[in-house]
């Protein structure tokens, strides 16, 4: 049956810890009998079977609706699904813009569908005290798919980093073979060769390359950028702060773990990061990069590029290919657009990528459903088996690919993918519904690489030459401390989100960041550094 209704104001209503204290005593011997739950599950269903329900079943889904691929009841997505599994998928659609917040509204009234993906860690620990969605690692066991790519790629420690202090983790995320890092800047070529420049390498030529292209277009922005709502920087501070050594704009956590001294620093008051602003800081003093980056939209960024106001922007393979390539072939058809590898900075060359990448939670109400088996089970297969991944990722051969002597898969004549066959008259998006970021992520590196132009092939290799970034050990919370700490959060990245833009800007002298670091004191960040330490700690004595 499909949910009607829809992080935020629900979610944090932690008041509900007692209902985790009943669920916890309760929950061990409920897991062990699954009989009442197996309708429509298979029998015999282990790593290498294509899952397919006894009975016909129904499975309501949180759907995150994206505006390049507008979800259509038509596509061949959702009958081959069903014509292979048995299930019948019933998508709530949400808007990207609005996915978060409705998602949390929608968990925090029991209203949310059975199966929510497209969740980013740590966005579930809101939803644990609550008792709102399923520790996931307690039913592995129907899961062989998965379990089988955890021990295959040694993921365990990477999967470590999801648990909660009841050693529990409550997502299943999306599992790569290898990092996958996607995000760089898109860099006008032709004015790099107007100017005599090659491709910067690091931070500093980057610098260097923008204050050529300003010297000679003195009225532009040579970085204006995109992806500035709703986190300010997102995707540029991002990974800006990678190769800095922290973390910032989407990836931005209150602590960074230091390997090298074996703990953790608060992320906002760390060296690196006054390092990463004092960056930033001088390329807007002197005019290379817009300060509207990091509130204008991402059309009007885009229009900036395209009418040749700027010479670069963030971006990834789809947004080159979809949309700053097409924007720039209306009004400057000779401009030529690539993305350069992610320039090296004072952390060194690294690949700052996780194998983990966003997951499903499940509606804690689903375990009480007589198909609890059967969906744990399709969940499996469409996920983490690999004929589910590549069903997701290609769609249907003979139909939307052919697949070679060798096994290569090309997209069907008139079938078009991120500029792959640009004549194809159809789209395997937004005409089949295949290739969704709801269904296909996360897989082996070759079918990660099969939609890989050979550009794009090119950054790849680069960026996998890089050693991976090591994986910080878990500091699960307990929900006592998760209840503290979700208090002193919000106060706490607001409060560095504002002060980074007024360094950024220059609405606040980087001499003040003495007083900055006594402000963030008096916003309790040394008391959340030493809950961060306790439960690191706790975690590592536990866990040996």
């Amino acid at each position: 049956m499909l949910h009607r209704s829809w992080r935020a104001v629900a979610v944090a209503t932690v008041g509900v810890l007692a209902l985790s204290l009943v669920a916890c005593s309760e929950e061990t011997a409920e897991q062990t009998d699954l009989s009442g739950n197996r309708v429509g599950a298979m029998a015999e269903y282990g790593t290498g079977d294509q899952f397919k329900a006894t009975e016909a079943v129904n499975f309501s889904i949180l759907y995150n609706n994206h505006t390049f691929y507008p979800l259509k009841n038509d596509w061949l997505f959702w009958s081959e699904l069903t014509k292979r599994t048995n299930v019948t998928l019933s998508p709530v659609a949400v808007p990207l813009s609005d996915y978060e917040q409705k998602r949390s509204l929608l968990i925090g009234a029991g209203d949310a569908p059975l199966i929510i993906p497209k969740t980013y860690h740590p966005a579930e620990n809101a939803f644990v005290s609550s008792g709102a969605i399923l520790p996931v690692s307690d039913y592995l066991d129907l899961m062989p798919h998965f379990k089988e790519k955890i021990e295959k790629w040694q993921l365990q420690p990477e999967l470590d980093t999801l648990k909660q202090s009841d050693g529990k983790y409550y997502l299943l995320p999306g599992l790569h073979e290898k990092p996958w890092h996607e995000y760089s800047l898109l860099m006008r070529s032709d004015i790099l060769d107007e100017l005599n420049l090659a491709v910067p390498k690091t931070w500093d030529e980057v610098y260097t390359v923008l204050k050529a292209m300003k010297a000679k277009y003195p009225d532009s922005y040579p970085l204006s950028d995109r992806f500035g709502k709703p986190t300010p920087g997102g995707a540029l501070m991002s990974y800006l702060g990678a190769s800095f050594g922290t973390q910032a704009g989407w990836t931005y956590q209150h602590a960074t773990w230091v390997p090298a001294e074996k703990k953790f620093v608060y992320t906002g008051a760390s060296e690196q990061y006054k390092q990463m602003l004092q960056y930033l800081q001088k390329l807007v003093a002197e005019g290379l990069l817009d300060p509207e980056s990091f509130t204008q939209t991402d059309d009007q960024a885009r229009q900036k590029l395209a009418n040749g106001r700027s010479f670069a922007i963030s971006g990834n393979a789809q947004t080159l290919v979809n949309e700053n390539r097409p924007d720039l072939a209306k009004t400057q058809p000779d401009a030529k657009l690539v993305k350069i590898p992610l320039p090296v900075g004072p952390a060194g060359e690294v690949n700052p990528a996780s194998r983990l990448e966003n997951g499903v939670m499940i509606n804690s109400k689903a375990r009480e459903s007589r198909n609890f088996v059967a969906m744990m089970q399709f969940i499996d297969w469409l996920y983490y088996s690999d004929a589910g991944q590549e069903f997701a990722k290609w769609g249907v051969e003979g139909t939307t690919y052919s697949r070679d002597a060798a096994g290569k898969r090309t997209l069907a004549a008139d079938v078009d993918m991120i500029g792959l066959n640009p004549k194809g008259s159809k789209h395997l998006q937004k005409d089949f519904g295949f290739g969704n970021g709801v269904f296909a992520y996360g897989g082996s590196t070759e079918l990660l690489q099969s939609f890989f132009s050979p550009e794009e092939m090119e950054f790849q290799n680069v960026m996998n030459a890089r050693p991976a970034k090591p994986v910080p050990p878990p500091y699960p919370f307990t929900d006592e401390e998760r209840e503290q700490v979700s208090l002193w959060e919000s106060p706490l990245k607001d409060f560095v989100t504002q002060n980074s833009l007024r360094f950024i800007l220059g609405q606040r002298p980087l001499t003040e960041w003495d007083a900055y670091l006594t402000e963030l004191k008096g916003k309790n960040m040394d008391a959340y550094l030493e809950l961060v330490e306790k439960a690191y700690q706790r975690f590592q004595q536990e866990n040996g």
